[in-house]
């Protein structure tokens, strides 16, 4: 089934036919889409940037839009149109992305190359402190001493924003699993902010545009401690958010309530997704209107996952208010 979703104001004209990929709805949610590009086109695109390794993407920034219009090409451009207004409709603004015939860990190299692709018909991704590149890998395992629950199996990991402590605009994020063994539970949690139903409630406490200062640990490789309000608006003027439980750091006994607060809530929301994603689909969602997190993993001895995140601003439109409206 093939879904356009009809935009009243649209960054680049929609396709009246899509090439190569379709897309429909999600089981989970109706905010949510499923794009899935076809075999043909996957293998057709792993041919044509064979002979650039993820190196050369690492080295060399401009190869990432060359990966990108290879892609689009191929889908008789009518993807990057798709991606770039499905991402800023405050009405969608989230998908999940499959390429037919990517799905084994083997291919982790290819998972990249496509997934970089898509990220960069709509946008850039930014530098990765954590990596020291423009994407990050890590492993997920049984046991893990890490600073922050990112690697922690065993415990929810919150709903939250990525990016609430630098100071790069962060617009999206992409998720993708490049493995999973010995796995059970771990789905991908997900909230869009209209969807909650305290949205209003702590919007309007004065504590929404308080500045608080948010900082990470040391795996973050971020040493500079960085300042915003919880809450702010879009270019509408719609509620946005920026916020993660981890890395805020309250400064007095109001502000640790209210954050405290806000937390249970969002965590209690009967709004949350509960998201499936394969080995070799990624999650693609609007960073500043819908949350993500991770339910719990059943314990197991051998139990491995690797995932793949990219982050960055988008290049053809905007969420965010340009500076001189702030």
């Amino acid at each position: 089934m093939t879904v356009l979703t009809q935009l009243p104001d649209i960054a680049m004209p929609l396709p009246t036919d899509l090439r190569g990929f379709t897309l429909a709805p999600s089981p989970q949610s109706s905010r949510l889409l499923q794009l899935t590009v076809s075999h043909e086109v996957v293998a057709a695109f792993l041919e044509a940037v064979s002979e650039w390794p993820v190196q050369a993407l690492e080295y060399k920034s401009m190869l990432r839009f060359r990966v990108a219009k290879v892609l689009d090409e191929l889908c008789d451009n009518t993807l990057q149109p798709v991606l770039i207004n499905t991402l800023v409709d405050r009405a969608t603004g989230g998908l999940q992305v499959t390429a037919e015939g990517l799905d084994r860990v083997e291919q982790a190299e290819e998972m990249v190359k496509f997934a970089t692709a898509v990220a960069h018909l709509m946008g850039r991704s930014n530098f990765d402190a954590m990596s020291g590149q423009y994407y990050a890998r890590f492993v997920v395992k049984n046991v893990d001493d890490s600073d922050s629950y990112l690697r922690q199996p065993h415990r929810v990991m919150e709903l939250h924003n990525d990016g609430t402590f630098v100071e790069q605009d962060t617009d999206y994020v992409l998720m993708m699993k490049l493995d999973e063994q010995h796995m059970e539970g771990g789905n991908s949690l997900l909230l869009h902010l209209d969807d909650w139903s305290d949205l209003e409630r702590f919007y309007a406490h004065p504590m929404a545009r308080r500045e608080m200062r948010w900082t990470a640990p040391p795996s973050k490789k971020v040493s500079r401690d960085v300042h915003h309000a919880v809450f702010d608006v879009d270019i509408e003027g719609r509620p946005i958010m920026a916020y993660i439980d981890q890395f805020v750091q309250p400064k007095d006994f109001e502000e640790g309530n209210w954050l405290a607060d806000l937390s249970e809530s969002l965590e209690s929301s009967p709004a949350i997704v509960s998201l499936p994603n394969p080995v070799g689909s990624f999650l693609l969602i609007n960073n500043h209107f819908w949350l993500h997190g991770r339910d719990r993993f059943t314990p197991q001895p051998q139990l491995r996952r690797e995932l793949m995140r990219q982050r960055g601003y988008f290049t053809h439109a905007r969420t965010l208010r340009h500076p001189c409206q702030a």
